[in-house]
């Protein structure tokens, strides 16, 4: 978009000693790549990754809560020998020595079913007794089946609340993972211009220096023949040495720029890297409406405020429920038998039932019931209100970040010509200068509308990425080709 021959043509070997590098092991990058290299290797984005896949491991650890589960406890044989007191047939109580052991293995299968917050268990199971002393024996007792059902009655359906909520965890850990990479892209951005405006800054404070190092070297002979009077010379050679005074600090910029931009990337220190800004920018149209549909759909902040609405209307189920009349219906069914030998003990079995309903109803509760429940519900409104804001807060972000780019596009544009025009006033009002036809005033008024104009398309050009990469993590969607980010 620009020229800068006046300045590049004034210090050429300058220039080569500060760029010059190994070229077989230089990298050379553009934004994207820089972007794409950090969102691979940088350490933020490193911590995304984890924090992502911890969140993915979560969800198949909850999923795997409401799959057959298979479990088998048991107890080594149990030893102990102790004086016992025996009832004898005549009522009489004597103490024998007595020595016991006794073991038990038990296979469950658990089966949880979140729709009717429904616990189902299948069972098999085999235990031994045996007894020394004045009344020996051995038993064994089976179960080789049994099947049981624990259903809550009255209550909060706490698995279905738990299902709920997963989904959206891990919807809004998924979208969280987009938007860090997109952080990402901003964070890289701001260090790839940085050192893009250094590196331009040091290019153009050595040009200045050098163009100023001639026009005191011309000044001085003018001055010898009596041209310019001393508070001319005297002018040049000030402007000589903040010129100098510049460059020493426009070294020290790029060093640091360059520097940050390592730890941007996470390269090693001192690694030869280099960069290349392209002047062309893409020509998206960031239509508002659309942005605004695609944060609804995308960011974590809609799916966030989902998941403190679900939490706010399971704290008030809970409250209802929970602290009301209920109880918990247990059954179970199955065959048992016992018998003196292991083989014998799966014979002739018989019938196992068991069922349990065990219920509490809360007479007098001093009003706790009904003030637990209005709690809740006042908790339910101010999440609910929070959540609303956080909706609304995301619907803003976007709606300003179409327009920002929109704006950013603009200034970019008028920031282009006038780096051009000024480039061009410089080059002019030099060489009138050199032939006497403007004051010293007007050509170093020249110089600094020259330094002002690039370093403000520098930052329009940032300005211009910025936005663009704001735009991305604000909608999670990328204009360019028209789709969701994923």
């Amino acid at each position: 978009m620009t020229t800068r021959r006046l300045f590049l043509a004034a210090a050429p070997c300058a220039l080569a000693a500060l760029c010059a590098a190994p070229a077989a092991a230089q990298q050379t990058l553009t934004l994207q790549q820089a972007i794409g290299l950090a969102q691979r290797q940088g350490l933020p984005a490193r911590a995304a990754l984890g924090a992502r896949d911890a969140a993915r491991a979560r969800d198949r650890v909850f999923d795997a809560q409401y799959r057959p589960g298979l479990s088998i406890t048991g107890t080594a044989p149990t030893y102990s020998s102790s004086i016992t007191p025996v009832t004898q047939p005549d009522g009489s109580i004597l103490y024998r020595s007595v020595t016991q052991t006794q073991g038990s293995l038990t296979a469950s299968i658990l089966q949880r079913i979140p729709w009717t917050n429904t616990t189902l268990s299948f069972n098999s199971g085999l235990s031994q007794v045996q007894r020394s002393g004045t009344e020996s024996f051995r038993s064994w007792s089976s179960t080789p089946f049994s099947v049981g059902i624990s259903q809550p009655i009255l209550r909060a359906n706490a698995q279905h609340w738990d299902t709920r909520q997963q989904e959206l965890r891990y919807e809004s850990a998924e979208r969280r993972w987009l938007e860090a990479l997109e952080d990402v892209a901003v964070a890289v951005t701001g260090a790839f211009f940085d050192l893009y405006a250094a590196t331009l800054a040091l290019r153009n404070s050595t040009a200045n220096a050098a163009t100023n190092d001639t026009l005191f070297t011309l000044n001085k002979g003018r001055y010898e023949v009596g041209k310019i009077g001393e508070n001319d010379l005297l002018q040049s050679e000030l402007a000589l040495l903040r010129s100098r005074a510049a460059l020493e600090d426009a070294r020290l910029g790029r060093d640091r720029a360059l520097s940050q931009f390592r730890i941007a990337l996470n390269l090693p220190p001192g690694s030869p890297v280099d960069i290349t800004v392209s002047p062309r920018v893409p020509d998206v149209n960031a239509d508002t409406a659309l942005a605004v549909e695609q944060a609804r759909r995308n960011v974590a902040a809609m799916s966030d405020a989902d998941l403190a609405d679900v939490a706010g209307d399971r704290a008030v189920s809970e409250a209802r429920w929970n602290t009301a009349p209920g109880g918990t219906l247990t059954a179970s069914y199955g065959y048992n038998a016992t018998a003196g030998t292991a083989p014998e003990v799966y014979k002739n079995l018989l019938d196992a039932r068991q069922l349990t309903f065990g219920v509490n109803i809360p007479v007098w509760q001093w009003g706790a019931h009904s003030q637990q429940v209005a709690a809740a519900k006042a908790d339910r409104e101010s999440a609910k209100s929070n959540a609303q804001t956080s909706r609304a807060q995301a619907v803003h972000n976007a709606h300003f970040a179409a327009l920002q780019l929109a704006q950013a596009r603009r200034t970019l544009t008028i920031s282009a010509k006038a780096d051009t025009v000024a480039q061009k006033r410089f080059e002019v009002a030099y060489n009138r200068y050199v032939i006497g036809r403007i004051t010293m005033d007007n050509l170093y008024l020249a110089q600094n509308e020259k330094d002002q104009a690039l370093n403000a398309y520098v930052q329009a050009m940032r300005g211009y990425w910025v936005a663009y990469y704001q735009l991305r993590k604000s909608t999670l969607f990328d204009f360019e080709v028209g789709t969701a980010i994923r």
